[in-house]
């Protein structure tokens, strides 16, 4: 008889109020503010570094035992006067932690009186409150939700513009440059939200910056609300959780949902809707860049083809690389994500018809022990996923394809590629590349020619 599972061990996911901090950093002139303890802060920080190798600040109020009975009113104006003062910032995000949400601190309330409080001889920055507990959801949710606030705290409705929102998910700051190129070739003017391609990815620096350069433009996000349409990557986000629907139920402009543009497919959904929107037909620049992907997969089937595979990470993401995967050949065996949005498999049902055929199992609220044990079963030839599997992969002697966030045992976690027809080419190129490296290093011969 089954027991029952009663905690998570090695969870595959993240806490809710990074992925608020990972958003907040996307806008420009902007801190982000945990209000909780010290310790949350940190562990973010933590994280933040080690996959984008970037300084990351993130302020505090700081909670002690005292703070966790009488509440974090004092801590929290504490903290905004402090973080003013030294930083300047524009906009300060502030996400809850487990500690201030579980004590029941209002935080709307505590912001409306620190701003009656203060000076006029001091203006205070713009304060964006996001929940986020780490107790229910993960840091996606977190992402989502800081963006929600933004757009519903400072855009504005009027008349509609020649303007674009682009709402692209937690995606690389290289995906965040390549579709702000892409944008840009087909003439159509952009409101990307959030936009952290430059302040977790920038260059060297002569001298400290409290608050990198970069990040989406205040005034652009107040002008989202008067867009002719918005586009956001998502294949789960719930409409009470999206800041595209946001705006569509606040300021009336359109929204288009799409898969993440992994795969021919799927990017050739983008393109096409990027043409509909401006009238432009697409640049031959990227017809170019898909028939090489396209000759690609004809000189790459031999060796992917009928491979076997579990993906894992941020259901948006596993869902795009399942078809992603199953267009290249290879079979997906297991699709897990710590997410429990409840819509992974109905997703995936309605994006590969033959789901149910296939043998292909969809697990959504796991952990790595519980993918640890499918892949005994499964014996998968590799793994596709971010750095917390290596310990799963090491262990069973799976191959394994890092992607998406985070990547804490390899270089360069933030300059990868995962989207359009580039993004695809560099990943369809990695995992063949690792089915020949793992036969190469398997062969008793050793050969070289492949």
């Amino acid at each position: 008889m089954k027991t029952a599972k009663t905690a998570t061990q090695n969870a595959c996911k993240l806490c809710n109020p990074l992925g608020a901090c990972l958003a907040f950093k996307g806008i420009e002139k902007c801190v982000p503010f945990l209000h909780g303890s010290q310790g949350c802060a940190t562990y973010i920080r933590r994280y933040l570094i080690s996959h984008f190798k970037e300084p990351v600040d993130i302020a505090s109020s700081n909670f002690n035992e005292d703070t966790a009975v009488f509440g974090g009113s004092r801590n929290l104006k504490l903290g905004l006067t402090n973080i003013t003062k030294q930083y300047k910032p524009e906009i300060i995000g502030i996400a809850t932690t487990c500690l201030s949400e579980t004590i029941g601190d209002d935080v709307d309330m505590i912001l409306r009186e620190y701003d009656r409080e203060s000076s006029a001889d001091t203006p205070t920055p713009i304060m964006i409150h996001a929940s986020t507990p780490s107790y229910q959801g993960s840091h996606i949710d977190g992402f989502h939700a800081a963006m929600k606030a933004t757009v519903e705290q400072l855009a504005e409705g009027g008349t509609r513009q020649n303007l674009l929102n682009l709402f692209p998910n937690m995606v690389s700051p290289a995906d965040l440059r390549y579709l702000k190129e892409i944008l840009k070739s087909f003439s159509i003017p952009t409101v990307m939200l959030p936009d952290y391609s430059e302040t977790l990815d920038g260059g060297p620096w002569k001298e400290y910056h409290r608050i990198p350069k970069g990040g989406t433009p205040l005034e652009s996000v107040r002008k989202s609300g008067t867009a002719a349409a918005s586009i956001e990557f998502t294949s789960v986000l719930e409409d009470e959780k999206s800041p595209a629907a946001s705006l569509e139920n606040n300021c009336g402009v359109p929204r288009y949902r799409l898969c993440l543009p992994i795969g021919i497919r799927q990017t050739d959904e983008f393109f096409a809707l990027l043409e509909k929107l401006s009238e432009t037909p697409m640049p031959s620049r990227y017809e170019d860049e898909r028939r090489r992907l396209t000759d690609a997969y004809a000189d790459g089937h031999k060796y992917v083809f009928g491979k076997k595979a579990i993906v894992y990470g941020e259901e948006d993401l596993v869902i795009a690389m399942t078809v992603f995967l199953k267009e290249i050949g290879i079979s997906p065996v297991l699709c897990a994500s710590g997410g429990k949005s409840g819509y992974l498999k109905k997703r995936l049902a309605e994006l590969v018809p033959d789901l149910d055929d296939s043998g292909m199992k969809v697990q959504d609220g796991v952990d790595f022990v519980d993918i640890e044990d499918e892949a005994k079963k499964l014996k998968p030839d590799l793994l596709i996923g971010n750095s917390k599997g290596f310990t799963l992969s090491r262990k069973n002697h799976i191959p394994m394809i890092r992607i998406g966030f985070p990547i804490h045992d390899r270089f360069g976690g933030q300059r990868q590629h995962h989207l359009g027809y580039r993004g695809t080419q560099e990943l369809f190129d990695r995992i063949v590349n690792t089915v020949i490296e793992h036969r190469q290093s398997s062969s008793p011969v050793g050969y070289t020619y492949m």
